[in-house]
């Protein structure tokens, strides 16, 4: 399930890619599957850097992305282990909502990048997200879960504030909001609903399929049901 528009990054061979909290891969491999760049994908959570690895091994074994270079770091977002200005992009998707020194987070993600250079952060969107927490506590009181709510101008602020001049926004995943209001409607940690079940393989469905008629659909209806807002950003000049 990719979040940012692949089309909207200058991606050039021998860039430097950073994918900061990339879970089980899905942009690291998707910018792999480029043959663009050299990817870097970054987690603090041990098992899903193993994922990572692993599906990114397989892409190179099967030889279908092959000609692409990658790497993975076990790394916290506020303390980065790399040196300054050492990326050509960096990648930031649905992990700020987690961070609870998110303007620490963002300066480092500065510190790192190159000047002059892209950034794109995506979030749950505001009253999408707004809607959950209103039908479940345990949505975001769960460990490690959601702490914060964003909305755009919020989050535009917090990338000015550490060194971001942000641009294009544009709002994703429309199909998916109904299935997390439902999730929080009957307990986000209940699997015998049947609705519930039924929704989830109908994305499943949708992701590995992408039937043309659906997908229409789900980009039509972004723009008033998407649940992840993706800001487009370039880093200043200090």
């Amino acid at each position: 399930m990719i979040t940012i528009d692949l089309e909207r990054l200058p991606l050039f061979p021998g860039a430097r890619v950073l994918d900061i909290g990339c879970g089980t891969g899905r942009h690291a491999c998707a910018i792999h599957a480029t043959r663009q760049g050299i990817v870097v994908a970054a987690d603090i959570k041990i098992t899903d850097l193993v994922e990572t690895r692993r599906r990114l091994r397989f892409h190179d074994q099967t030889g279908c992305h092959r000609g692409g270079r990658w790497a993975v770091s076990a790394a916290d977002i506020t303390r980065l282990p790399f040196s300054d200005e050492s990326f050509d992009l960096v990648i930031c998707s649905e992990v700020l909502e987690h961070i609870p020194d998110d303007r620490k987070a963002l300066t480092e993600l500065a510190r790192v990048l190159k000047t002059g250079r892209p950034i794109v952060v995506s979030v749950p969107r505001f009253y999408v997200e707004k809607i959950c927490w209103h039908l479940s506590d345990a949505y975001h009181r769960e460990p490690g879960g959601h702490i914060r709510i964003y909305s755009r101008k919020r989050l535009i602020r917090r990338l000015e504030s550490a060194g971001f001049a942000p641009g294009r926004h544009h709002y994703a995943h429309s199909l998916h909001a109904p299935y997390w209001w439902l999730k929080c409607l009957v307990g986000v940690d209940r699997t015998d609903v049947a609705i519930v079940n039924g929704y989830h393989r109908f994305l499943t469905w949708e992701i590995m399929k992408k039937p043309m008629l659906v997908c229409a659909a789900g980009y039509l209806l972004n723009p008033v049901l998407g649940k992840s807002l993706v800001v487009y950003a370039v880093r200043r000049g200090w």
